[in-house]
């Protein structure tokens, strides 16, 4: 085997770096969001194990959704990107870019076994450059074409080497090839191919055989003239190791995907739901569609499903002519390769087995497979077209007045390639750029109208977005998949009429069951998500609740491993104030996917409707085992531990808040949530650090903004307090304990009697049954010298709360006085100093009250902030309904509307505290009533 020299391959890797560099800036698109950015195999906190039991999606092999592509090392790949950069996807397509110029050298390595050295280059340079593997270079999820590549020309040429010198069998390089071959399988499935290229080549190439010679052998040997040569015998012995080693490849192979081949539907191969003869019609046609996409890359396209080639349905169908003379020269070439033994019947021998042996698998041919057409598939069968035109350029070179034209033409050939290439690489840039560009080649495909619907919904440009998704059901009326679309992008324009019955449409299309018979229809799971969103669609009507709950539960018998329909009808039965059927739904979900940390979540959530929040802090516990960094468990662990009062919770409860703004950086409520737990701690200084931070992320959030304030004022820095309660009475005018707080510290630090009574007659002005409000402003008025006014509004507050002693004895203080300055011929008239004293002590025990009912998850106790606060806690991890149509929604949300128990709960210990502070208030109070008195 001739040497592949440094300069040669510092070229192959400089061409292929300068056709691909510009995929780096491209992003995750197409199926790399399934493969990378849905994908939790590739995630530190998922088990290597199961990147072995799951397919190349992640999703289990077990699984009827399963496409059983059984991928293990190229996620193994992709999970070291996501370890060293995570999702930054120019890391992925660098790696790409690397494996691509690997390749090439490997392919110049195989090609010097059978052409001379000039032809070997041009056929290793026509295959760096050539545009048809652009959608397996810049398409991340390509490298699982890249990595099979790899290992399967190592295999061969490992092979290559198992002739000794003497004609002996070396098995060391056999061993070594069935090594290579599994590892190849192991990255995609039509590694294991290699073995038949293998055979072909031990047979035609190393023993020199051409058909007529194995036909005279044979002949002879049933004649019994004579024994099978040595030779004959030899090669016999390696072809039977390597046939048994592909066996078990198969047999193991098959176990892994549970003797079930995937389940793809009409619209994604068309041609396999058809009859006999537009079947087999259809599926030759598309040999010479590929054939002429290797000869002409000038129109790609991302996807060739569904409406793309038109089925051939007649013998009549002049596609039909491409198909006959596609036969015809592969017939004529294999023939010369079969029948002659010269070098260049070698050369084309090999090349016809590179490019028609690792093509089989994806042919269609034996067994569908979920495309029409896939570019990425022909990575490999490139290689031998290359070689057959690397080995006809040369035959023309050859020829003395063709040569310099030869050369020119490959000069030209290689050059339009490579920009080609270059070009191709930006459509590869975003989703929008790779659909919209697809639909300049064919406008027939609904799913690429579709896709381009998705990217424009992705940037929230949902008119634009429904004019494609309507484009596809015109294109194809039956596309459940595009009614749905339909119907999301009208729910998005909150447009519900409109989405219900493009859902209603949707449905119709669904195989219908027949009572009294079981379901036996085999339906895509993402096209039964039309009973999730319509279900999600018409709950929001409470009067259509068990009519949702009817859809959910339809979808549940149609396929009862459905987890996504008992996710939903969890949520509904929740709002439905069904608790316990709830529980069971998601239990059965857990049944299904115990491995699910959304599920574990919701489950924890449906325990604190149910009273049992030791329960729920131990499943949001196995959410946060399953998913460290699960923002929900993170924070409503943390808020069910903060509220629980007890002292041994405050570390973890911090750590964890501690972790959510880490993730959520810009999420106020993180910040806030950390804040009370420090002012639980008295840690004021850190309190405030969390409060002002809170509120610099969310100018005017009222709960930080009174709470903040109300720990200057424990903190006797009254006047600090101030511009925070202007602060929040400019967002928030009618905040009651923000105004009685700040007519708190008006009368008592600034002596400004009549700045406060007009914070208390604010009040009164919005509730006039305001006791505290009321008894302030009459200890207002009292300081004020108006007793007899004092006297009025102190019975009009004991009218308003008769059993509340404090305003009794402070009324007979008031009647005392005025009646002792009667008795004294003075005129009537408050004393000085003791009231507002009073008033501050009320103020404190008040202080203490709003602190204790401040201090929940949500701040502030007042209605609006509490929906708040309970909005913030029950956001969904993602939406019920994916872009696609697709359910992904995994956490539970519940209805903004049901009240929070957990507000309500206080430990011991806190109560404690409360009747401490009371009582303190309370003895101070009776002291000042004496001085009030004895004046």
């Amino acid at each position: 085997m001739a040497v592949v020299s440094w300069k040669e391959i510092c070229l192959l890797t400089g061409l292929v770096v300068g056709c691909y560099w510009n995929s780096l800036f491209c992003g995750f698109v197409f199926d790399d969001v399934s493969a990378i950015l849905d994908n939790k195999d590739l995630r530190p906190t998922t088990p290597l194990k199961n990147l072995f039991l799951n397919d190349f999606w992640g999703t289990p092999m077990s699984e009827e959704r399963s496409h059983k592509s059984y991928r293990p090392l190229t996620v193994l790949t992709f999970r070291l990107n996501y370890l060293f950069s995570e999702l930054s996807s120019s890391s992925y397509h660098l790696l790409n870019v690397v494996l691509h110029a690997v390749v090439c050298v490997f392919f110049l390595h195989f090609c010097r076994l059978l052409l001379d050295r000039n032809t070997s280059l041009v056929a290793a340079l026509l295959f760096a450059v050539h545009p048809i593997h652009t959608e397996a270079v810049t398409g991340v999820v390509g490298r699982a074409e890249l990595l099979s590549s790899i290992f399967l020309l190592a295999a061969f040429l490992a092979y290559t080497k198992s002739k000794g010198a003497d004609h002996s069998i070396v098995w060391t390089p056999i061993i070594s090839t069935v090594f290579l071959v599994a590892v190849a399988t192991l990255c995609k499935e039509q590694g294991i191919t290699v073995i038949g290229i293998c055979c072909i080549y031990e047979v035609f190439v190393a023993q020199g055989f051409t058909l007529p010679m194995l036909i005279d052998t044979l002949l002879q040997v049933l004649r019994g003239k004579d024994g099978f040569p040595y030779a004959v015998l030899q090669t016999l012995l390696k072809l039977i190791v390597l046939i048994i080693s592909t066996l078990l490849l198969v047999i193991v192979r098959v176990q892994v995907i549970q003797s079930q081949l995937p389940v793809f539907t009409r619209f994604d191969n068309p041609a396999a739901v058809s009859s006999t003869p537009t079947r087999q019609l259809t599926f030759n046609y598309l040999l010479p569609v590929n054939a002429w996409l290797l000869l002409n890359p000038s129109e790609l396209c991302c996807d060739w499903t569904m409406g793309t080639i038109p089925l051939v349905e007649s013998l009549l169908d002049p596609r039909n002519l491409a198909t006959v003379v596609f036969y015809a020269m592969l017939s004529l070439l294999a023939y010369h390769s079969l029948w002659y033994g010269h070098s260049s019947a070698k050369i084309v021998m090999m090349a016809l087995s590179l490019i028609v042996l690792p093509f089989i698998p994806a042919s269609n041919l034996f067994f569908p497979v979920g495309f029409v057409v896939a570019e990425r598939v022909l990575y490999v069968p490139s290689m031998g077209f290359c070689v057959l035109v690397a080995h006809g350029f040369k035959l023309l070179s050859q020829r003395g007045g063709l040569k310099k034209i030869s050369w020119l033409l490959m000069g030209v050939l290689l050059t339009t390639h490579a920009v080609k290439t270059f070009n191709r690489n930006w459509d590869w840039e975003s989703e929008y750029t790779l659909f919209t560009s697809a639909l300049k080649v064919n406008r027939n495909n609904a799913k690429l109208w579709n896709n381009v619907g998705h990217a424009l919904e992705n940037q929230n440009s949902y008119e634009r977005a429904l004019r494609y998704f309507l484009q596809a059901t015109r294109v194809q009326p039956d596309d459940i998949g595009a009614h749905m679309n339909v119907g999301r992008t009208y729910k998005n324009l909150n447009r519900s009429r409109e989405a219900e019955e493009a859902y209603l449409i949707a449905k119709s299309l669904m195989p219908q069951i027949i009572p009294g018979k079981k379901y036996a229809t085999r339906v895509a799971p993402n096209h039964l998500n039309v009973y999730i969103n319509l279900a999600n669609l018409i709950r929001a009507n409470d009067s259509r609740l068990e009519e949702a709950d009817q859809l959910y539960r339809q979808a549940i018998s149609m396929r009862p491993d459905f987890k996504q329909a008992y996710i939903s009808r969890g949520e509904l039965l929740l709002k439905m104030n069904k608790p316990s059927e709830a529980k069971d739904a998601y239990l059965r979900a857990l049944e299904l996917d115990h491995t699910n940390a959304d599920l574990w979540y919701n489950l924890a959530i449906v325990n604190i409707e149910m009273k049992d929040p030791s329960e729920a802090l131990r499943n949001f516990n196995r959410a946060l085992d399953l998913n460290p960094r699960h923002k929900l468990a993170l924070f409503n662990s943390a808020l069910l531990m903060q509220e629980s009062g007890e002292a041994k919770f405050r570390p973890e409860a911090n750590r964890r808040f501690l972790t959510y703004v880490k993730e959520e950086p810009d999420d106020a409520n993180g910040y806030f949530n950390l804040g009370m737990l420090a002012m639980d701690a008295n840690e004021n200084e850190e309190a405030e650090h969390w409060m002002r931070e809170a509120i610099r992320l969310q100018p005017g959030f009222r709960s930080a903004l009174f709470n903040l304030a109300l720990l200057y004022s424990q903190s006797q820095r009254e006047l600090d307090a101030l511009p925070v309660l202007e602060e929040l009475l400019r967002y928030h005018p009618e905040h009651v304990k923000g105004l009685i707080l700040k007519g708190d510290i008006l009368m008592n630090h600034r002596k400004d009697t009549r700045g406060a009574k007009a914070c208390f007659e604010r009040i009164l002005n919005m509730d006039q049954s305001n006791v505290q409000a009321k008894h302030n402003l009459c200890v207002v008025y009292f300081e004020e010298r108006e007793l007899q006014r004092a006297e009025r509004c102190l019975v009009e507050s004991l009218a308003m709360a008769p059993h509340e002693e404090y305003i009794r004895r402070h009324l007979a203080i008031v009647r005392n006085k005025m009646a002792a300055m009667s008795a004294a011929g003075q005129p009537i008239a408050p004393a000085e100093g003791g009231s507002a004293s009073d008033k501050q002590q009320e103020q404190q025990q008040q202080q203490q009250q709003d602190k204790t009912k401040e201090e929940e998850g949500q701040g502030v106790a007042s209605e609006a902030e509490e929906g708040a606060r309970k909005e913030k806690n029950l956001r969904k991890s993602s939406p019920t309904e994916g872009v696609s149509g697709q359910g992904h929604g995994q956490s539970k949300k519940l209805d903004a509307g049901q009240p929070d128990k957990r507000t309500k709960s206080k430990s011991t210990k806190e109560i404690k505290d409360i009747e401490k502070k009371r009582a303190a208030a309370l003895k101070r109070l009776e002291e000042i009533e004496r001085i009030l008195s004895s004046d």
